[in-house]
């Protein structure tokens, strides 16, 4: 092994196949004569063939022709596309209701997930953003993540932290008319949609409240069934079980 190689933090970056690191550095493999993107999906070089290489204007002075694969020669056409994706920090821990993915945008808390899986929920949070270059940041998210456990614990009024809701015309329209069911309260798929003079757009209201992203804080969980009984939670029926009784609504 290559300790020169190993011991660099870029071999640990290529190793990982970052995307965030793509641009900052290039790589070459003496035995295939290319040189690629840290992200490209290549078999893995073995350390005593690779040079490391800040540009790729330097990789092709030594010599080196860019691969087909990532294809590192468009990459600076491309860098505009990059620069311009949005960054979503994320933290995850331990709340009243278990394991919560708590996420944060420019524009404020764009996600609140539960799941029993870390796994589960970074990839739930990767396809709700799929353009956004996602990181693991605790630091930036710790008082946010306090102030939505905090709320969790007792979800009644309004989340005061600034929030970035995303969704459709119609799910967004939904999300407004559940933050007026105060805490204590249910309301029937139906009875929102006749709240939103769509009285046959009842599975559309049941869609949205399935496509919510920020548990808790919008609160589909007051939603039940024409006859009281609770239905099919995003986060699990236990769960919504578990938010009602603290509302003191069952």
């Amino acid at each position: 092994m290559n300790s020169t190689i190993t011991n660099d933090p870029r071999w640990r970056r290529m190793r990982k196949r970052d995307t965030n690191a793509d641009g900052t550095f290039f790589y070459s493999v003496k035995t295939s004569g290319v040189y690629c993107l840290p992200s490209c999906k290549s078999r893995p070089a073995n350390p005593e063939n690779v040079a490391f290489h800040p540009s790729s204007e330097e990789a092709r002075q030594a010599g080196f022709r860019p691969c087909k694969r990532c294809k590192p020669d468009q990459f600076e056409q491309q860098k505009g596309k990059y620069a311009m994706r949005e960054t979503i920090q994320y933290m995850t821990r331990e709340s009243s209701l278990g394991l919560t993915l708590v996420a944060l945008s420019d524009k404020g808390v764009c996600a609140i997930l539960m799941d029993d899986s870390v796994h589960t929920l970074t990839t739930d949070l990767k396809a709700r953003f799929p353009e956004a270059i996602v990181k693991h940041n605790d630091a930036a998210l710790r008082e946010t993540a306090d102030a939505v456990c905090s709320f969790i614990d007792q979800p009644k009024g309004r989340f005061t932290e600034k929030l970035d809701v995303r969704g459709t015309e119609f799910q967004r329209r939904v999300w407004e008319q559940l933050l007026r069911v105060p805490a204590g309260k249910t309301a029937s798929y139906t009875e929102v949609a006749m709240a939103l003079g769509a009285p046959n757009a009842v599975r559309a209201v049941a869609g949205a409240c399935a496509a919510n992203a920020l548990a808790v804080v919008i609160p589909c969980h007051r939603v039940v069934k024409s006859d009281g009984a609770l239905s099919g939670y995003r986060w699990g029926v236990e769960r919504k079980r578990r938010l009602l009784e603290a509302e003191g609504a069952r």
